[in-house]
């Protein structure tokens, strides 16, 4: 993934009690302490489920390419 772009499609503030075994492995990971390990980080105590896409780069029609 070089080249291409993260769409955000939702960031919404959650709760510890929102964070589930489902939703860890929905996220790609093992489980809650999994998870956890890597999203804790600092001071805060705010908590957000931020939901996002990859966005492949747009190949560019042949008229659009520069001529060698």
């Amino acid at each position: 993934m070089d080249e291409g772009a993260i769409e955000v499609d939702s960031i919404k503030p959650i709760g510890l009690p929102d964070i589930t075994p489902e939703l860890a492995r929905e996220s790609g990971f093992l489980g809650v302490i999994d998870l956890l390990k890597v999203a804790k980080h600092g001071k805060g105590e705010n908590i957000y489920l931020v939901r996002f896409h990859y966005v492949r780069p747009r190949t560019k029609r042949p008229s659009e390419r520069k001529p060698a």
